[in-house]
């Protein structure tokens, strides 16, 4: 059985986006894949209505807001594709990863900065979901066994230009 894909995902507060996208991919991934996120500057908590999505999705693993620093280091698991999810992260200068990963940017808005009812944050928070949903989803289709580095690394960007439906 070949080992799972290791895919990071970046936010700069690791408190959303990322999270949310963590657990989608290691739900949707069904073992193929294992899925991390990070931030530049992790906030230190995740947001409450991306984790009621992720349980709400059965993603039982607990969600915590954490530095990239941890996937930095001589003892990082080896990442193969590395995600950033906003535009701040895919600005900054990141650490060298260990494992050579492809990286792709997927921007999407970020709903932990929507003020209003809690109607229109939760309206924020679905629709991150389900346009991160959408991406994972095409990245699933992916023929990875037939791609080599370069052609997966121009998957993984196309998928980040497609708006959302």
């Amino acid at each position: 059985m070949r080992p799972p894909i290791k895919v990071l995902f970046l936010c700069t507060g690791n408190s959303a986006r990322s999270v949310m996208a963590e657990a989608l991919l290691n739900v949707l991934g069904e073992g193929r894949f294992q899925a991390f996120s990070a931030g530049s500057f992790p906030s230190g908590a995740v947001q409450p209505i991306a984790a009621e999505l992720a349980r709400a999705f059965d993603y039982a693993a607990p969600l915590r807001s954490k530095s990239w620093d941890e996937f930095a280091g001589p003892h990082a698991p080896a990442i193969d594709i590395v995600i950033t999810v906003c535009d701040n992260a895919a600005g900054e200068v990141c650490p060298i990863w260990p494992g050579q990963p492809v990286s792709a940017h997927w921007g999407v808005p970020d709903p932990a900065g929507v003020q209003g009812s809690d109607a229109q944050r939760r309206s924020a928070f679905q629709s991150a979901w389900a346009m991160l949903r959408q991406r994972i989803e095409q990245l699933l289709a992916l023929p990875l066994e037939t791609l080599d580095r370069a052609a997966l690394q121009q998957a993984l960007r196309d998928i980040g230009r497609v708006e959302s439906a």
